[in-house]
């Protein structure tokens, strides 16, 4: 059994609940890869053995869950005690000084475009936490951003249900097509804040 076939085999046997705990663990300090779960899980609902619905809610969730913990981890341990044990859960100093940067380079708003960045979408809580970001403008945009990221993903796994065969062999272009679209999105956003200044 090839990598594919056993993710396609995992998600369809998980149920909502650890559907949620699954994305609240990418959107924490652990970097689960949402295309290894949302794409599979798109799949799966275009053959009718997971819910949309259900799906949407479970993955949006979870995503808002798990930022929700970064943000509070950041927000109350502050950054010296972040860096000491953040090494632990793969947070090294470049990686969250890179973070700090795009948050202050682009406001409150880099919660939402940090959700289609490979690398920063699991950190982009923290800085957002560090900065004292206000919370209900973390909970719009982070809730948006994921939302949308994991739809797309969703979209790509339902428009591959009658290709199977093709969706095993090629399954890391669709992963590179999502990261591209992804890559798309904060590019026109970057033009459009460059065009503003």
């Amino acid at each position: 059994m090839n990598f594919t076939q056993f993710l396609l085999d995992l998600v369809g046997q998980l149920d909502y609940v650890a559907l949620f705990l699954l994305m609240a663990a990418e959107s924490s300090l652990l970097p689960v890869p949402s295309e290894l779960v949302m794409i599979p899980a798109g799949y799966l609902v275009a053959q009718g053995r997971l819910d949309l619905g259900w799906v949407v809610l479970a993955s949006s969730m979870g995503s808002l869950a798990g930022s929700l913990g970064s943000y509070a981890l950041a927000f109350w341990l502050g950054r010296p005690l972040l860096l000491r044990f953040g090494k632990y859960c793969l947070v090294t100093p470049d990686h969250l000084a890179q973070a700090e940067q795009f948050v202050a380079r682009h406001g409150e708003v880099s919660v939402f475009t940090g959700r289609f960045i490979p690398g920063v979408r699991h950190l982009i809580s923290l800085p957002a936490g560090l900065a004292r970001m206000r919370l209900a403008s973390f909970v719009l945009y982070t809730g948006v951003g994921a939302t949308l990221w994991n739809s797309v993903l969703l979209l790509l796994g339902y428009l591959l249900r009658e290709q199977q065969d093709w969706l095993k062999q090629h399954f890391s272009w669709v992963v590179s097509g999502a990261l591209l679209f992804a890559g798309g999105v904060v590019a026109v956003y970057i033009l459009r804040q460059r065009t503003k200044s």
